[in-house]
């Protein structure tokens, strides 16, 4: 693995970190891919997570942005992404190469759920440097207003229009304050005949992709990552 200094580290939202890591002479990914990442710190080298880029290629850096779990409520994180949190600029990372991707097809539906943006968020980048965004919709379900990772990124990135943030757990003006079903999507969407591209929590990607076949959609058109 790679190692590499962590230069900037901040908060995007309450739980959510953006990292500025040191690019390693040569390293390439293309948009949507992963790496394996872990924290190098006695004890935490063997404590590996993947996570994907949310930095372009062509960028002199790679960045990543990762929620924080804590270990107490999400046993199964280690203790990793909290401990990840604590680092400060200075302190070394260990990555792997990339690997996997969320294969871009054409325009579509990117359909995210809570930190599963983050596989979306360097595709999205990519298509508005290259003025492709057109023709793409977002539809971004959280709990709350303060859990949007990138909002006003996304706000400027894409047309009202082609923009749906959802919120389950809270009513405020702007948003749409429902969970993303049968009745929404047939409403919102309308076509579905897209390519539709889903990332999020086991269970959403899960019943999406069934909703999403029942509603018309093709299996082959449907990309999804957990």
């Amino acid at each position: 693995m790679f190692k590499s200094k962590i230069l900037l580290s901040e908060f995007v939202t309450h739980n959510v970190k953006r990292f500025i890591i040191e690019k390693p002479a040569n390293y390439k990914f293309i948009p949507g891919q992963a790496t394996d990442f872990a924290i190098n710190l006695p004890g935490w080298e063997d404590k590996i997570h993947s996570f994907t880029f949310t930095s372009l290629n062509s960028d002199l850096v790679l960045e990543f942005t990762i929620k924080g779990y804590p270990k107490n409520e999400f046993p199964s994180h280690s203790g990793m992404t909290e401990k990840l949190h604590s680092l400060k600029p200075g302190d070394e990372v260990l990555i792997g190469d990339p690997w996997g991707t969320i294969n871009y097809m054409g325009k579509g539906v990117f359909i995210a759920g809570g930190a599963g943006i983050t596989p979306f968020i360097a595709i999205l980048r990519d298509l508005k440097s290259k003025d492709e965004i057109n023709g793409n919709k977002l539809v971004f379900s959280n709990n709350y207003q303060k859990d949007i990772i990138l909002e006003q990124e996304f706000k400027e990135m894409f047309a009202p229009k082609d923009l749906f943030l959802t919120l389950t757990k809270e009513n405020a003006p702007g948003y749409f304050s429902e969970k993303i079903t049968v009745s929404f999507l047939n409403k919102y969407l309308k076509n579905f005949n897209d390519n539709f591209y889903i990332c999020g929590p086991k269970q959403m990607v899960e019943d999406l992709m069934g909703i999403l076949v029942t509603l018309g959609a093709k299996t082959e058109s449907v990309v999804f990552e957990e």
